[in-house]
């Protein structure tokens, strides 16, 4: 498979920070984030990580969900699944904080995070470490000239498709119209991956036990409809 161009360029676009975050947030992020960090220092991406060697404990299975936005997803499949060890990045420092806010009661130890370009992180990882990637709601970057921004494309799915182990999934999902058609149509384009979908219903109507967020709700009251693009490594 070909690898991707560049491997020590971080590729992050768009704003870090919005509002200032309030006390609790803030607290969250001196005491807990350090906690929770990937060190920066084992970012090489050289492909060098065992992302198990990340827990404090042996996970039965290891994700890595990209743009958790205020990490509503990824708290929910931590306590569904405490022995799993999960992987999560989100850039923006609000969104962060509003996770590690969550967690402070409890302090869960099978997260690790990263506040930077996710790429860097899965260009660290070792080849067949993962098992499982989610990718929800990501930025749609609608202006033509923007789209190359998108998380979504041929140089990212090598990389997914490099960590993610045999028959691992890479579940998506976005309520823009023009980004699910583009996800889909470049994940079905990669030779690594196969879509899970048998009828129109399958990418149409909410999986089995999925999670929803605030986001999602949001949106359907706006009448945008969610489109589920579960695909898997071959």
């Amino acid at each position: 498979m070909p690898s991707s161009a560049n491997h020590s360029k971080k590729r992050l676009y768009g704003r870090k920070q919005g509002r200032p975050l309030n006390i609790e947030r803030q607290e969250a992020m001196e005491t807990l984030f350090p906690k929770r960090e990937i060190p920066e220092d084992i970012v090489t991406q050289n492909e060098n990580i065992d992302p198990d060697s990340l827990f404090e404990f042996s996970p039965a299975q290891t994700w890595f969900e990209i743009g958790f936005g205020n990490g509503e997803h990824v708290k929910a499949l931590m306590e569904r699944h405490p022995d799993f060890g999960f992987l999560a990045a989100e850039p923006f420092i609000n969104g962060m904080g509003a996770f590690m806010r969550s967690l402070a009661d409890d302090d869960h130890k099978n997260v690790r995070v990263w506040m930077d370009d996710a790429i860097m992180v899965v260009k660290s990882l070792q080849t067949n470490s993962l098992d499982g990637i989610y990718v929800l709601n990501p930025d749609p970057w609608p202006k033509t000239r923007h789209h190359k921004r998108r998380i979504i494309n041929p140089d990212n799915l090598n990389d997914f498709a490099r960590v993610l182990k045999s028959g691992a999934p890479l579940i998506m999902a976005t309520d823009v119209d023009d980004l699910a058609e583009w996800m889909a149509t470049q994940a079905v384009n990669h030779p690594a991956f196969e879509w899970t979908a048998k009828t129109a219903d399958d990418w149409r109507v909410m999986p089995q036990d999925w999670i929803r967020t605030r986001y999602e709700e949001k949106g359907e009251a706006a009448g945008r409809k969610q489109s589920y693009l579960l695909f898997r490594r071959k």
